[in-house]
């Protein structure tokens, strides 16, 4: 069965784009097949797995019914992506009959059997585009970084997701927040983390036991349009990655 996983959280800065595109790559790796969705306006996901937003086909256009899925579908050198543009911003406000929070599911379902994992990234804020890709998904997967404002806004993400989970998708459940830019070394991140652990656990939010460091390879390789794995295959986020997909398997995803 087809894990589907939205990289999700609406504070910016706390490493979604990274976790999709870096968890994705690895993925590949280990032998699955992957599709990548960008579900952001900004396309900085497109961009950093090599896909093009301008000539070709991007989400958008499926969205609106203007093309199949399937030839919007890019086979960069790291993954499969449907990419995005700043186009996408535009579908809060052309689509606002009934069912609009069905559009990606519905183009999901029609090529979901040719990929082990669709991981969709998304905008910084609980948009209609990110209500999509809950509705279309069978996991969360939740970035935070080490500060406290982290904390407080993935306690307001949680009640919406669970009004999502209520409302239009019955089966999704919350992977587990994910720590990144994690630096043992520094005292606040490792305070943080502890408390993190406790209030999460006070509120049944699971939480990886994975932690993601903080790598300046990451941001490199994507400047560069590579993946970590052939950028710098040495480096410890890749390690990272590998026992983030160890944990996700023990958890069913």
């Amino acid at each position: 069965m087809t894990k589907i996983i939205t990289i999700t959280n609406q504070k910016g800065g706390v490493g979604k784009t990274t976790t999709t595109s870096s968890l994705s790559v690895v993925l590949k790796r280990r032998g699955y097949k992957v599709l990548v969705i960008d579900m952001d306006p900004q396309g900085n996901l497109s961009f950093c797995l090599g896909a093009d937003n301008v000539i070709n086909a991007t989400i958008y256009d499926v969205l609106r019914g203007e093309i199949r899925p399937q030839f919007a579908i890019q086979h960069t050198a790291t993954v499969d992506v449907i990419p995005s543009n700043i186009l996408l911003s535009g579908i809060e406000l052309e689509f606002t009959s009934a069912g609009r929070e069905y559009l990606l599911k519905n183009v999901i379902n029609s090529i979901k059997g040719f990929y082990d994992y669709i991981l969709i990234d998304t905008p910084p804020a609980l948009s209609i585009l990110t209500v999509n890709a809950l509705a279309a998904s069978t996991h969360v997967i939740i970035p935070m970084v080490c500060d406290i404002f982290s904390v407080q806004g993935i306690t307001q993400l949680v009640e919406s997701i669970a009004k999502v989970k209520e409302l239009v998708n019955e089966d999704l459940q919350i992977g587990g927040v994910l720590v990144n830019k994690f630096n043992k070394r520094i005292l606040l991140n490792k305070e943080v983390k502890g408390a993190a652990e406790l209030v999460f656990q006070d509120l049944n939010i699971p939480m990886f036991k994975t932690t993601i460091r903080n790598s300046i390879g990451v941001t490199e390789a994507q400047a560069s349009q590579q993946d970590i794995t052939s950028y710098d295959p040495k480096n410890g986020i890749v390690r990272d990655y590998i026992s983030l997909i160890t944990e996700m398997r023990e958890k069913g995803m």
